[in-house]
């Protein structure tokens, strides 16, 4: 009894764990989409989008390939390789690499490697073979919403090209921003890539230019490039280098302006005001330029400034993008892990580079990031000590300086608490609540490491930083919970007790409850025989899901949900349910499940088919011919044919088909035979235990005849 309420007590806070992190998910994801104007691309246009797709067309544009048998194989967009691991199926419209193990399909494709979104993926992909896009919205104001931001993008794209043109085409731009540009030691191709600009000196050079062009008043104020001050409009940026900031896309959300003259009641920098497009808190810049390099390094370099960025980018560093100077929020921390769970912050080593650099970073561990600090010594910044020290020595010194943030914090507040035991005090609470925040399953041996270390620089009890650690832990769940609750942790509970009152083993309790690989295959065959022929009266799909005894059988909800999108589609559009319908489905979870399902670990080359496969024998059908086709099969010039009737490829699509459904039939057997001997072992009359007895030797039986039919072993 100890050990089952032992068990469940490691499930109860393993369960509570995984509902705090589901609630952060939902919470994470419900704020992100509530700030975007809810849109989506027509189905008319997804379709023809669709119809259009070639996965050799659009990866090779991006990949060299080459032939190899059915497929196609190169070198791996996604890490650096030597040998060609990245293969590519026509016929199947997946890709995969065997050395990092990136796998999907053509849209997923240009997500992962161009950083898109989904409908931007699609957007990018109807652009490639000249799609018009049509949109819908739900109501009124979401378009309102939707056609206000589409012209902040448009007015900000014109604002680009003629800060641009001022800075290379004017005397102005040349005199004043080029020249200090170039006194900074900007080449004008690392200009060029950022679209780095200049606004005029004149009071509305840019507020005419615009207005000349149809831009109204209001999107000009909104976008901040232009203010309204005493009813007279007058550009917002003059005199100053202009920085746009991309999004992911290469879209101008805004702009950062850095003033060149000396003056003490302006800004240094003025920035974009918030508007539908330009959220400070969801951006960082440089991140668009830097995307590929962050994804290839596996590390992302963070900055402050923006011309600490291009002059990195220039030095050939090109993983490297900046905050802006302000604290790091949850969405640019998010923004960097889509990318790589490896920070690198590299800051002033002066005072306000630390503190500014240790502003926020608890919410990086929450993400699960690495977090490492680097600090430019000698008042220097990372632009200035680039340029002093050259590249090899800056990537030197960053690769020989990075210091553990955990520790780093711990050093500076132990230094800041002095001899001050109350301080000390309040040191050790907040390292413990800073090691909470690593709270990630996978992140459990890391977090172990850090109270080991903390415990012996605080010289304190590991044991005493551990339960002071676990408090932090508890004490947040317990919020959570009191937030929102869920019903789950009672049914695991569950399990576990029937598990060890029936002293069923592993394997058996796995068929019960979690044979996830069983539940995956149903799946894979739904998806690739789904719409074959069963017999002359039904399809595989139909077949399957008429012998599925009941569908709480399968535990994986992703599973379920395919199953029942496959459902739907064979009630109201069967010719539909393919495989390729799966594979570039909207909903990206059931996509990437359906690419998973599918994937393609080896293919037989022709040669391997001609010299080893004989020994596998030939089907039937080949002796069944009469005579003289038969002599005509084993004609030296007809071995095509001849290889058409190896058992390697005879269609044993009913005997897989079969296979998953008796396992199905099987698992629910199984549940059956536990809830009866349950039954048993409570009180009851003779006649109601002879019927509990009966039904075991009944379901028993049942049990024998499925196995003997699958060739299983039954598990007792």
């Amino acid at each position: 009894m100890n050990t089952w309420l032992a068990k469940t007590q490691r499930r109860k806070e393993y369960n509570a764990i995984l509902r705090l992190w589901r609630l952060c998910v939902f919470a994470r994801n419900s704020l992100f989409f509530n700030n975007l104007p809810a849109r989506m691309i027509s189905q008319n246009t997804i379709q023809q989008i669709l119809g259009r797709l070639d996965i050799l067309d659009v990866v090779g544009s991006f990949v060299k390939l080459k032939k190899r048998g059915s497929n196609y194989l190169g070198l791996c967009p996604f890490h650096n390789e030597k040998t060609p691991s990245f293969t590519v199926s026509p016929s199947k419209e997946l890709y995969k690499c065997f050395g990092c193990g990136k796998a999907g399909n053509t849209i997923s494709f240009i997500m992962e490697h161009e950083k898109y979104s989904y409908v931007d993926a699609l957007k990018w992909l109807a652009g490639r073979y000249g799609i018009e896009i049509e949109e819908t919205f739900q109501n009124d104001e979401q378009r309102q919403q939707m056609q206000v931001a589409e012209s902040l993008y448009i007015v900000n794209a014109f604002a680009q090209q003629f800060f641009s043109k001022a800075l290379f085409e004017t005397e102005e731009g040349q005199d004043i921003g080029l020249s200090y540009l170039k006194e900074r030691g900007f080449r004008e191709e690392i200009i060029k890539k950022f679209q780095i600009g200049y606004s005029p000196e004149q009071r509305d050079a840019f507020t005419k230019e615009a207005l000349a062009k149809q831009y109204t008043a209001e999107i000009l104020i909104k976008s901040g490039l232009v203010a309204n001050r005493n009813d007279q409009l007058m550009d917002n940026y003059r005199g100053r280098i202009i920085f746009p900031v991309h999004n992911h896309s290469g879209k101008v959300l805004g702009f950062g302006a850095r003033i060149l003259k000396s003056n003490d009641k302006a800004p240094k920098y003025i920035n974009t005001p918030e508007n539908e497009i330009y959220i400070k808190s969801k951006i960082l810049y440089g991140s668009y330029q830097a995307r590929q390099a962050i994804d290839k390094a596996d590390e992302c370099l963070l900055v402050e400034g923006y011309t600490d960025v291009v002059s990195l980018h220039q030095a050939g560093i090109e993983n490297v993008v900046a905050s802006g100077g302000t604290s790091l929020t949850p969405d640019q921390l998010r923004l960097v892990k889509k990318y790589t769970n490896n920070l690198t912050i590299i800051y002033d080593g002066d005072a306000a580079g630390i503190k500014a650099a240790l502003r926020g970073l608890d919410l990086a561990l929450e993400e699960g990031l690495n977090v490492k600090l680097v600090l430019i010594p000698d008042k220097e910044d990372p632009d200035s000590y680039v340029n002093k020290v050259g590249v090899s020595a800056f990537r030197d010194f960053v690769q020989a300086n990075k210091k553990d943030f955990i520790l780093f914090q711990l050093e500076v507040a132990l230094k800041d608490a002095g001899n001050d035991s109350v301080k000390k005090s309040e040191v050790v609470n907040k390292m413990a609540e800073t090691i909470s925040k690593i709270n990630k399953v996978e992140d459990f041996t890391k977090q172990q490491d850090y109270i080991k270390q903390c415990s012996e620089i605080l010289r304190i009890e590991e044991g005493g930083l551990h339960a002071l650690v676990n408090k932090f832990i508890r004490d947040r769940i317990a919020t959570q919970e009191r937030k929102d609750s869920f019903n789950d942790a009672k049914q695991i509970e569950e399990n576990a007790k029937q598990a060890e009152e029936t002293n069923y083993d592993d394997a058996t309790f796995n068929l019960l409850f979690k044979d996830e690989l069983q539940e995956r295959e149903v799946a894979r065959i739904l998806l690739e025989y789904g719409i074959k022929k069963y017999d002359d009266d039904k399809l595989v799909g139909n077949y399957i899901l008429e012998e599925m005894v009941d569908e709480s059988l399968i535990d994986n909800k992703d599973v379920i949900r395919l199953i029942a999108a496959f459902k739907e589609l064979l009630q109201n559009s069967p010719a539909t349910a393919t495989r390729s319908y799966f594979i570039h489905h909207p909903d990206t979870k059931l996509s990437a499940l359906a690419v998973s399902l599918l994937n393609f670990p080896y293919e037989e080359s022709d040669h391997w088919k001609k010299e080893y496969s004989q020994s596998d024998g030939y089907q039937k059908k080949l002796f069944e011919q009469p005579y003289e086709d038969f002599i005509k099969t084993l004609a030296r010039d007809n071995g095509d044919h001849l290889m058409s009737f190896l058992k390697m490829g005879e269609d044993k699509t009913n005997m897989e088909v079969e296979s998953a459904v008796n396992y199905l039939k099987l698992r629910k057997i199984k549940r059956m035979l536990l809830e009866n001997q349950l039954d048993m072992e409570k009180q009851h009359t003779a006649d109601e235990y002879n019927m509990l007895h009966q039904t075991h030797e009944h379901l028993k039986q049942m049990e024998m005849e499925l196995t003997k039919k699958m060739g299983a072993v039954i598990i007792r």
